[in-house]
């Protein structure tokens, strides 16, 4: 338990950010899954909006610092593959 006015400021800081991270890795991770639904569905042209959608919400989450460079990277990667394969 904080005992200091700092520890306990710091504390109410954590909380208010974890909120808005939590809130932020939830999008993000909703653009996955509209993607990944495009793809299960074989809807190329709605796959590539989501995608794009996907990589933006992505990439804002890694500048926001919720999730680390690599793994934004990596996973749009991914999906840009998958959405590519489907439209040949």
């Amino acid at each position: 338990m904080a005992n200091t006015k700092s520890a306990k400021k710091a504390t109410r800081v954590i909380e208010r950010r974890t909120a808005i991270n939590k809130s932020r890795r939830t999008r993000m991770r909703s653009t996955w899954r509209t993607v990944e639904e495009a793809i299960a569905a074989g809807d190329a042209a709605k796959a590539t909006e989501a995608l794009r959608a996907a990589e933006s919400e992505t990439m804002r989450a890694v500048g926001k610092g919720v999730v680390h460079k690599n793994l934004g990277s990596r996973k749009v990667s991914r999906l840009s593959k998958r959405v590519a394969a489907l439209s040949k």
